[in-house]
């Protein structure tokens, strides 16, 4: 869709599965398998959307999903469908992996780093998009480096590794503006140093949210995942974001509903949080 002068556009690598339980945290399953059926595995389906932006004759990709590295082990525990993968996607806009400039992490676990890099044919791991600068803050960097027996499992080295091996990345402090109107935005919670990207344009904004709020089931404040490092941070994070979506009109980007893409929020009376569904 347009965006004042910048055009974006939702990609995908796919869908895959993760438990339930972890996805919503203290929230009991009587409440959140009315709107997440999970399977027998207890397992509900997950998107892997991505976002393309162009601006300024830039193309910006912000999260590269899962990638191709993972063996038939994975696919099976986390019951991943590649169908379109983000090679793909990018193909029917009529884009290579050549064309992008930036490429934007919100944070580095394999679902919205694996597709970082990619395995070439002689089975060395380098990075997926060869002449794009990669982004993402340093805490978020360096926690990955220094992952612990609580996040390890999360953070795959040769999602990042070979980019650093590459000389392409380029380690953020704080909220930054890449490009005029593409904006890395902080959003500790779900890692110490999680980040979302806003786009604005014309008096316009899209905000797409990573994992502050995966799904649009995740848009009551207590629905917070298992998975956050630090739930309370991501309650003030979440609060204050959807407020200020609220009283500016930011059309939010869901990363991982596998229903919704977007929607503009409002509050109702009693100060629950209502979306209208946008298709990008």
């Amino acid at each position: 869709m347009k965006l004042g002068a910048f055009d974006i556009f939702p990609v995908t690598d796919g869908r895959f599965r993760l438990d339930g339980g972890a996805m919503f945290g203290v929230v009991p399953k009587t409440l959140w398998q009315r709107c997440c059926p999970a399977d027998e595995l207890n397992r509900i389906p997950l998107s892997l959307t991505c976002l393309l932006i162009r601006a300024h004759g830039k193309h910006v990709l912000v999260d590269t999903g899962l990638g191709d590295k993972e063996d038939a082990k994975f696919h099976s525990m986390f019951a991943v469908e590649r169908t379109p993968t983000l090679p793909q996607s990018l193909h029917r806009l009529g884009l290579s992996p050549d064309d992008i400039h930036f490429v934007i992490n919100t944070h580095l676990h394999f679902d919205h780093a694996g597709g970082n890099t990619t395995m070439n044919g002689t089975g060395a791991v380098t990075p997926a998009f060869p002449k794009a600068t990669y982004y993402v803050q340093q805490g978020e960097y360096e926690d990955a480096m220094q992952a612990n027996e609580r996040t390890r499992a999360s953070y795959r080295r040769d999602n990042f590794t070979p980019v650093a091996d590459a000389n392409q990345w380029a380690l953020l402090h704080g909220e930054t503006e890449l490009l005029p109107g593409v904006t890395a935005v902080v959003t500790p919670g779900h890692t110490r140093c999680h980040q979302s990207v806003k786009v604005e344009s014309e008096g316009r904004v899209a905000f797409f949210l990573g994992d502050l709020i995966p799904t649009v089931s995740h848009l009551p404040l207590p629905y917070i995942m298992g998975y956050d490092l630090n739930p309370v941070q991501t309650l003030g994070s979440k609060r204050q974001v959807l407020d200020r979506a609220c009283e500016e009109q930011w059309l939010l980007i869901f990363e991982h509903d596998p229903l919704v893409q977007a929607g503009y929020v409002s509050k109702d009376a009693a100060g629950k949080y209502l979306l209208q569904e946008v298709t990008l």
